[in-house]
């Protein structure tokens, strides 16, 4: 656990995330975050938990130490604009989650106040599972400490150099999507062959999981565990090969790069 008061500024998707997996982790005390949005009613779940909740930016940043901001990239120079006169050098650090706002704009917006974090966790951070690539702009080895092990208890955490941070998104975060849509189409191709939709999914949720696990615990590449369940003439190289016949790794590649290109424009 953790002493720092935390502000999550711009509490969707990916604020509440990250919020349900602290919570979660009980790494930080419910009454020392306060999360803001426009609608605070429809944040009841977080209300109940012991959440503090408020419309007010600038009142979150007074009381707190490190300031997350989760908005939309259209919105972050005006809740810069809002805090700014509110930073403090000797208390505050400011941990961008939103995906093209580079460290030095950030810097600039701010007055060079603040010592700058982006990160980049996924959705999967409500149930602890969430990877987080930070990139900093602190020299203090205790800050970039305290950052990293607050993102620790939403899952794993890693420090990146800020030129990946974008490849960081695509791959950690629309990896999500990714995955999911996969875990999609396994589950109605084992509808296909008999099960049904509660017992395709499962089996394919475990298998996916086990598949990681084993990965993660082993450190193995891919194809060795794959060369360890295709046996000649049998079932799995027959499938694996009509899927790649008809395009399987490759149209993921191109869809990783297409989303890549598409955040670089």
């Amino acid at each position: 656990m953790i002493s720092s008061k935390v502000a999550v500024l711009g509490c969707g998707n990916i604020g509440m995330a990250v919020i349900e997996g602290i919570l979660k982790s009980k790494g930080i005390k419910p009454v020392d975050i306060v999360a803001t949005r426009r609608n605070i009613n429809a944040s009841i779940t977080l209300k109940e938990s012991g959440v503090r909740l408020s419309t007010d930016n600038t009142a979150a940043v007074k009381e707190s130490e490190i300031i997350i901001i989760a908005v939309k990239s259209y919105n972050f120079s005006g809740v810069l604009e809002e805090i700014r006169e509110y930073l403090d050098p000797e208390k505050h650090i400011i941990v961008s989650l939103t995906t093209g706002i580079t460290i030095d704009r950030i810097m600039i917006e701010t007055g060079n106040k603040v010592p700058v974090f982006r990160a980049m966790p996924n959705i999967s951070a409500s149930v602890g599972s969430s990877v987080t690539c930070i990139s900093h702009s602190s020299n203090a080895k205790s800050k970039v400490q305290q950052v990293k092990e607050l993102f620790e208890f939403i899952g794993t955490a890693m420090i990146i150099d800020e030129d990946l941070m974008e490849s960081a998104t695509i791959l950690g975060s629309c990896g999500v999507a990714y995955v999911l849509r996969f875990i999609r189409a396994m589950i109605q191709g084992g509808i296909q062959i008999g099960f049904d939709a509660a017992t395709a999914s499962l089996i394919v949720n475990q298998t996916v999981k086990g598949a990681a696990d084993l990965l993660i615990e082993k450190h193995r590449h891919p194809e060795y565990e794959i060369d360890r369940v295709t046996t000649p003439k049998g079932c799995t190289i027959v499938g694996l090969n009509e899927m790649e016949h008809n395009g399987f790794s490759s149209s993921l590649i191109k869809g990783i790069v297409a989303s890549f290109e598409k955040i670089e424009k």
